[in-house]
């Protein structure tokens, strides 16, 4: 920051920065940024701004793309892939906090007044309580609040006055909440930051891989789930959230600025003041949404290159991307600006060191033995192949027939009269498809049967009582 505000074009590089972001643009598309800023050094170089002038007059050489890339290699932006995939520009910490000193020398002086020392004797009040372990000293501080607000209170309503504030002290206090208000950017920049400098140290210890994989993975994934944690500005970031995340707490924040700006007292600030006390709910829910957006990223990138961590393809990668910058090196600076380059039309061909000096048989396959012949009449008596098939529906009609002609038989009685060779489970289906094409009575008890298979182990069933009495008309 500081090096920002000593540099020789410290008024320029100020003020392009605070023309190009803005409390509602804190991002910008790298395109713009460049667009923008060179139509400003233009129309200060047609105003007679040169780069020999000494002074107040003299602006930076080179072009906006030039001047920009200088102020993010110095660490004053920083250049990063915006959710749309669009490379934006963004101050950094150092960057928003030097805007921030520039703009309170040129804005209201703070001075020492009420508010500001009421704040800082209740700031000091606060920290004491919290400091003190001394539970009586506690209790005579709350009964000591709590006697002076029912004093106040039994006056108020004795009287129905509340005494008037003079303009002059409530214009103090609003200039200390501005105060206030605008170190909070410069906060959650060097939060954000903060969080992301934590995710490179934590990609470069990946990318060493000088520890055990399992070691890495479990220490590097615990710091990816508590990110905001890691840091000491994210703790107390974590502290702050916890106060900012309370929904009542951010309605009251916005109906307490409702009433001031409907105050007479406001008509006296500047108008830039009014949208700044107007914007401190928004202003506050940006930072929160930035901070927890750089937590988000870095949990994605954190957590992928541990599941994809690959220690021999990184090296690969680290050594094809030194090749690159080496070659540029060497290139641009015999290179013009606008230059043609020669694309790559083909791949480069392999360098194959040896070729087969053999080929195989020329001989064509002999085809396979040819397919046994196979009768499906000629099984054997000793073939059981259909004992495990359908159902054997002829015995079992004939059955049925000789129990259920006449006055019919119950289904689980005729099965279990079966020879054991027609009482396979698939046979008990087999009879009742059959019995279903004649006469059949459902009734409301459970019939239990057992069921025996080709190998004689049995198997118990159970399903709803029927009677089947068969009719004598009948084809099947």
């Amino acid at each position: 920051m500081l090096d920002l505000l000593h540099r020789r074009y410290a008024p320029l590089v100020v003020s392009l920065l605070s023309l190009v972001f803005t409390p509602e643009r804190p991002t910008v598309p790298v395109a713009d940024a460049h667009t923008e800023i060179g139509d400003a050094l233009d129309q200060l170089r047609a105003q007679g701004y040169e780069f020999r002038d000494e002074g107040a007059r003299a602006i930076p050489e080179g072009s906006a793309r030039d001047l920009c890339r200088q102020w993010a290699d110095v660490g004053w932006l920083i250049r990063r892939i915006a959710e749309d995939d669009v490379e934006v520009y963004q101050l950094s910490a150092h960057a928003v906090g030097a805007l921030e000193v520039a703009g309170r020398a040129g804005g209201t002086r703070a001075r020492v007044s009420e508010s500001r020392v009421r704040t800082l004797l209740d700031a000091v009040e606060h920290l004491a309580q919290d400091a003190d372990p001394d539970v009586l000293a506690r209790m005579a501080r709350l009964d000591g609040q709590i006697r002076r607000l029912q004093a106040e209170l039994d006056r108020i309503q004795r009287t129905g006055l509340i005494e008037d504030v003079p303009d002059e002290v409530l214009l103090e206090e609003a200039e200390n909440v501005l105060h206030l208000v605008r170190e909070l950017p410069a906060d959650f920049a060097r939060v954000a930051e903060s969080i992301k400098a934590m995710q490179r140290s934590v990609i470069t210890g990946l990318r060493q891989d000088e520890r055990p994989s399992q070691e890495v993975l479990r220490e590097y994934l615990e710091r990816a789930e508590h990110v905001s944690e890691s840091t000491p500005e994210g703790r107390a970031f974590a502290g702050a959230l916890r106060l900012l995340g309370d929904p009542e707490r951010m309605d009251e924040l916005s109906d307490h600025l409702d009433v001031v700006l409907r105050h007479r007292f406001t008509e006296r600030l500047p108008a830039a003041q009014r949208g700044e006390l107007r914007d401190i709910a928004r202003r506050i829910a940006r930072g929160v949404e930035e901070v927890n957006r750089t937590q988000r990223q870095a949990s994605t990138v954190i957590t992928t290159q541990v599941r994809n961590h690959d220690p021999l393809r990184d090296r690969q990668v680290d050594e094809l991307l030194r090749e690159v910058m080496t070659g540029l090196q060497t290139w641009v600076p015999d290179t013009r600006p606008g230059q043609e380059v020669t694309p790559l039309r083909r791949l480069p061909l392999p360098e194959v060191g040896n070729l087969r000096r053999t080929t195989n048989d020329l001989r064509p396959p002999q085809p396979p033995a040819p397919l046994t012949e196979w009768d499906d009449d000629a099984l054997t008596p000793d073939d059981d192949s259909r004992e495990w098939g359908g159902p054997h529906y002829a015995p079992l009609t004939e059955h049925l027939y000789s129990l259920a002609a006449d006055d019919g038989a119950d289904l689980a009685a005729v099965f279990a009269s079966a020879p054991a060779e027609h009482r396979r489970p698939v046979d008990l289906l087999g009879l009742l498809e059959i019995a279903d094409r004649h006469d059949l009575t459902e009734t409301d008890e459970v019939a239990y049967v057992e069921a025996i298979r080709p190998d004689g182990t049995r198997r118990r069933f159970a399903f709803g009582g029927v009677t089947v009495r068969m009719k004598e008309d009948t084809d099947d």
